[in-house]
């Protein structure tokens, strides 16, 4: 696999042999409300999340206020059925004079906090914050003016692949390496609110891995853990989830967000995950040398004299393993004992004749 590159991100560094990086989006679960949005800060932080993640646009640099049919979302099975897109913005938007009490409190609780920029006036006003990265959500990763502007920062850069063909991808790719930013992770995702994991395909981050040699994370919008900690054992070096401080309050987005001690969880399952993965190997490990004392073992199981034949009923193969291994059954019988033995005792080579 390619793609195992390493960057520092302020006092992290993503690659393949670090604990794989988790990040927190905020969205428009702070339901318009400044202290919501740093109560998710601090509860993300508590998690032991990596990063928080906030979303830079206004309803008027997202779409048009106009009653046209193809501005409304008709989707009977969509979240947000029946609402105009301009409505539903305006609602999920993150206020651009909440950004810069929110990156302080994240800096507080010692969290990155970065945001995806949806035009160029955003990267803008992010860059008077210093962010110190920034994303490229799924449904702008083909706008290559938005992509050389964020490119251009210097700054590292996460961008979703939902939606995108290989033609839409080498365009992303090639766009962000000619700006000289190589210092970018793609990350799988599946645009659809909530995702089904069975339209995930997490095999493709091996092949965007090889294909254009880079980190790949991913982007997750199914319900729960499972997906995220099975795309680390597939080489994800970036975990992406929606937070919210609790499902049953609402929120735009938080019927496929995860609430604090779920968040928590991912963190540590991905961890856990990302330590299994480790070689191919054949050996056993420092621990597992302790358990071959247990393995099954020749234990005599009847008194016999010196110069007695071992027969198949005076030998069985038991737990512990002091005797000898149970490949050398059917070779010890009908041979002969060189000392008395016991009822219990392991059966060595030295005991029998011819065998030493």
């Amino acid at each position: 696999m390619k793609g195992d590159k390493e960057f520092k991100l302020e006092n992290h560094v993503i690659g393949v042999k670090h604990t794989p990086f988790i990040v927190a989006e905020m969205s428009g679960n702070h339901k318009q409300s400044l202290d919501k949005a740093l109560q998710i800060v601090d509860a993300v932080a508590q998690a032991g999340a990596h990063a928080i993640k906030l979303q830079t646009y206004t309803a008027d640099t997202m779409t048009l206020k106009v009653e046209r049919e193809e501005f409304y979302i008709r989707d009977p099975k969509s979240l947000w059925a029946g609402r105009h897109l301009y409505d539903l913005y305006h609602e999920a938007y993150t206020p651009w004079e909440w950004h810069k009490p929110i990156i302080e409190r994240a800096k507080e609780k010692k969290l990155i906090c970065f945001s995806t920029p949806f035009d160029e006036t955003a990267v803008d006003f992010l860059e008077t914050l210093e962010v110190p990265c920034y994303k490229i959500a799924s449904f702008e990763n083909t706008d290559i003016m938005l992509l050389k502007k964020v490119a251009k920062t210097g700054k590292p850069v996460f961008i979703s692949t939902g939606m995108a063909s290989l033609e839409d991808l080498s365009l992303m790719t090639n766009t962000l390496r000619n700006a000289q930013c190589d210092n970018f992770v793609l990350l799988k995702c599946t645009s659809a609110y909530p995702a089904s994991p069975s339209d995930i395909n997490l095999k493709t981050m091996l092949h965007l891995s090889d294909m254009f040699d880079c980190l790949v994370g991913l982007s997750d919008h199914t319900m729960g853990i499972g997906v995220p900690i099975a795309a680390v054992t597939l080489g994800a070096r970036v975990i992406e989830k929606h937070v919210c401080l609790s499902r049953a309050e609402g929120g735009v987005d938080s019927a496929f967000s995860l609430e604090p001690q779920e968040l928590k969880l991912l963190v540590e399952e991905t961890k856990c995950a990302w330590l299994s993965v480790g070689k191919v190997s054949y050996q056993c490990s420092k621990t597992e040398e302790k358990s071959k004392q247990f393995r099954r073992s020749i234990y005599f199981v009847k008194d016999l004299k010196e110069g007695e034949l071992i027969s198949n009923d005076s030998i069985r193969c038991v737990r512990p393993g002091y005797g000898l291994e149970p490949k050398y059954f059917y070779q010890i019988i009908g041979q002969r004992l060189k000392i008395a033995v016991s009822s219990g005792m392991p059966v060595k080579l030295e005991y029998i004749e011819h065998c030493q």
